[in-house]
């Protein structure tokens, strides 16, 4: 007779369920982050506060998510993610609530960037990211890379409604809608049907019944066809944290979010400045977040057969093209130039959360991988906080964007260097993968 395990993994595997919730957290979580920007301008227009000042809440709420990051990951493994991820989400629409009450400058980095700051981090790509690579091994890239669509979505949907909700009622109501919707949508269904492992429900990764299972065990029948063993196997946590290759594992998302941060934060300012409708620039924001949504699971699919370097080598040189496109706009402003900028700018985000997810799980999926993987969430949100600050400095100082988003190409090229200097292929054996 089979397996209890064997039966069930027969039928639906319970594990994309858990996709489809990471894919609605990361969407909302995702589009807190971006719809800062919309934001961002309509407390400038009403406060005439400083573009670094104002840009200021934003990087405080990513130094909070950098020393959250890594507290989220390790509590997701030793308490459960429901005692994690609920608390958070109720802690997040509070802090929308008091961001419609916002009178100074003050209030506007504690309420969104403390309390706001605090509470998205458990419905970040952290936790997620924790809790997806317990379900799947050989699939990991193609399941990161779907709950990754959560994060385009995120954009595509909430940055126009913010947008239109501005335009129709003034800030403050759009900070309470939103605080709504985040008590409506994520909080119940993460408190329904949130599971923290295939373990608790009898089953195993990637939905595979144990008579497929080399030695009872995928992570041990992966590892003996690579090249190397990996990096948890042979190390301790504290010496795995000192390596040079962990050193890259945390850099490359690093550089590669503090350009994201100064595009996603400025442009829709640098482009109304320049004679852009509000309404048209934050709906292509919504394009490039749909885009960017397509991409993150063809990238992940993409990578579990080609490899993660070629993968993130491609995202990352649409990436600085769509950069260099937006630049050239302020020179020559044609409709095309913004056109190819979404393209080659929501391709190349897209890469971005899969290929982070993705690598570190490769590396150190293991005992410690909550807590390590919080450490480049961590370091990711160390990159934001800069980015959105650094460009509002320039631009103050400069009148200009020129040299920040100089700045945000010369990052992208040194991320991919890191990631092929890190080398996942000779960690990780390439499995062709169906369709």
């Amino acid at each position: 007779m089979e397996s209890k395990s064997t039966l069930k993994t027969g039928r639906f595997y319970y594990g994309w369920v858990v996709v489809g919730l990471s894919m609605v957290s990361m969407a909302f979580w995702f589009g807190i982050r971006t719809t800062f920007s919309v934001f961002f301008v309509a407390l400038i227009d009403h406060f005439h506060w400083g573009r670094a000042e104002a840009a200021g809440a934003q990087s405080i709420a990513m130094m909070v998510y950098m020393i959250m990051a890594p507290i989220v990951g390790t509590l997701v493994d030793r308490i459960g993610p429901r005692k994690v991820i609920l608390p958070g989400i109720i802690l997040t629409g509070l802090g929308f609530l008091l961001c419609a009450q916002i009178k100074t400058i003050l209030q506007f980095y504690l309420f969104f960037g403390i309390i706001v700051g605090m509470g998205v981090t458990c419905l970040s790509i952290a936790p997620f990211t924790v809790i997806l690579a317990h379900w799947f091994e050989r699939k990991r890239g193609m399941a990161n890379g779907l709950a990754g669509v959560g994060i385009g979505v995120g954009v595509f949907i909430l940055v126009p409604l913010i947008q239109f909700l501005i335009s129709f009622k003034g800030w403050p109501f759009a900070f309470l809608i939103f605080s709504l919707l985040i008590f409506t949508i994520p909080l119940p269904l993460n408190a329904l049907f949130l599971r923290h492992g295939p373990q608790d429900m009898g089953l195993l990764p990637d939905g595979q019944s144990l008579k497929n299972l080399n030695e009872g065990n995928l992570i041990k029948t992966q590892n003996k066809e690579a090249k190397t063993p990996l990096p948890w196997e042979e190390l301790t946590l504290g010496k795995t944290l000192l390596t040079i290759r962990f050193g890259y594992v945390i850099l490359f998302p690093a550089c590669t979010t503090f350009g994201v941060y100064i595009i996603v934060v400025h442009h829709l300012k640098y482009l109304v400045d320049l004679g852009v409708d509000k309404i048209w620039a934050a709906s292509l924001l919504a394009i490039i977040g749909a885009l960017s949504a397509g991409f993150r699971f063809f990238w992940g699919w993409f990578s579990d057969r080609a490899g993660r370097e070629i993968t993130f080598t491609l995202g990352g040189a649409s990436f600085s093209s769509g950069i260099l496109f937006l630049l050239l706009y302020q020179y020559y402003p044609s409709l095309i130039l913004l056109y190819l900028f979404a393209l080659f700018f929501g391709a190349g985000w897209g890469v971005t959360a899969p290929m982070f997810m993705s690598i570190t799980g490769d590396f150190y999926k293991g005992k410690f991988f909550g807590l390590i993987y919080g450490v480049v969430e961590g370091a990711i949100g160390l990159g934001s906080a800069l980015g959105a600050w650094v460009a509002g400095v320039i631009f103050d100082q400069t009148q200009n964007y020129f040299w920040a988003f100089v700045l945000a190409i010369l990052l992208n090229l040194v991320s991919i260097l890191l990631v092929w200097l890190a080398a996942p292929r000779k960690f990780r054996k390439v499995h062709p993968l169906p369709f």
